[in-house]
């Protein structure tokens, strides 16, 4: 597993694909974004190999991507990775898609011979930095050992969820719902407690050692509500459509879940006003701005 191929160098794609170059892999990167691709190169990562390129000449791919179309594209497409993969590779998509998308995509590797695993993080740029990502992993659990001396590169916590290969999505949808829920208790606690006149950071100091903690509340406001910084970690519009994609999945499981989908709305709705692009926490920004003052 000398050669590894990295698609997609974005927030975590790129730090991910970093901690594989120190740990003295080949690692190849592609992605669109030109200035990424510099960045990835000046840490010593080759450029310049198309996806077909990829496939026929890495032992194992990681993809890291924004959205199922992108995915889809590069798994599915003419010039895709399964198209031209050779037998040997190994694939793992670090992607949070459709549990949908997972199923078509082991169909299509199974049919060419080439192993596949839908492997979801969780923890955030810091983790993919730190190398403390949580792995959720569906597919075979011989492919998924064989994988794992690469995984421990990138992540503390490996897991193998089962042999069905949409099962570490779905435990990542399940995630990102309660992220969804966490960022906005926080956002409206914030809000209230603003508008009660309390201090916001002696109110993290008292919360955080109460039943009140939890790792949403100090990420979003150490990192971003505290500082009035909202530049992207984890975007908006990435948890509206993660927790777009969780709804789906309980409508296919018969499950009803109403406060989810009213805070689905709420998503919805800061993405429509132009906050989507920016890091979730600017849910706060949002809710405190509507509640009139009382000062």
């Amino acid at each position: 597993m000398k050669k590894i191929g990295f698609i997609g160098l974005g927030n975590m794609g790129l730090p991910m694909s970093h901690n594989l170059i120190t740990s003295n892999f080949d690692v190849y990167g592609a992605d669109l974004n030109k200035e990424a691709l510099l960045h990835f190169e000046k840490n010593g990562g080759k450029v310049g190999y198309s996806i077909t390129q990829l496939a026929s000449t890495c032992d194992v791919i990681f993809t890291s991507l924004p959205s199922n179309g992108a995915v889809e594209a590069i798994y599915l497409g003419e010039q895709g990775l399964i198209e031209h993969a050779n037998t040997n590779i190994l694939l793992i998509d670090t992607s949070t898609v459709s549990p949908e998308l997972n199923i078509r995509i082991e169909q299509s590797a199974k049919l060419k011979g080439v192993d596949f695993l839908a492997a979801p993080v969780s923890g955030g740029v810091i983790g993919a930095i730190n190398k403390t990502l949580t792995f959720m992993i569906g597919g075979s659990k011989e492919v998924f050992e064989r994988a794992l001396p690469v995984l421990h590169v990138l992540g503390e916590n490996i897991f193998h969820v089962s042999e069905k290969i949409d099962s570490g999505t779905a435990t990542k949808l399940i995630n990102n719902l309660l992220i969804g829920f966490y960022t906005a208790g926080v956002s409206e606690a914030l809000t209230l407690a603003k508008e009660s006149q309390l201090d916001l950071d002696k109110l993290f100091d008292m919360l955080n050692v109460s039943y009140g903690q939890s790792r949403i509340y100090e990420r979003n406001y150490k990192s971003f509500i505290a500082n009035d910084d909202y530049a992207p970690g984890f975007a908006l519009n990435l948890l509206k459509k993660d927790m777009g994609f969780a709804l789906e999945l309980a409508d296919k499981n018969h499950v009803d879940l109403p406060i989810s989908k009213i805070l689905y709305g709420m998503y919805e709705e800061a993405d429509k006003s132009g906050l989507g692009e920016q890091d979730m926490s600017v849910l706060y920004k949002k809710v405190s701005t509507q509640t009139p003052s009382i000062l």
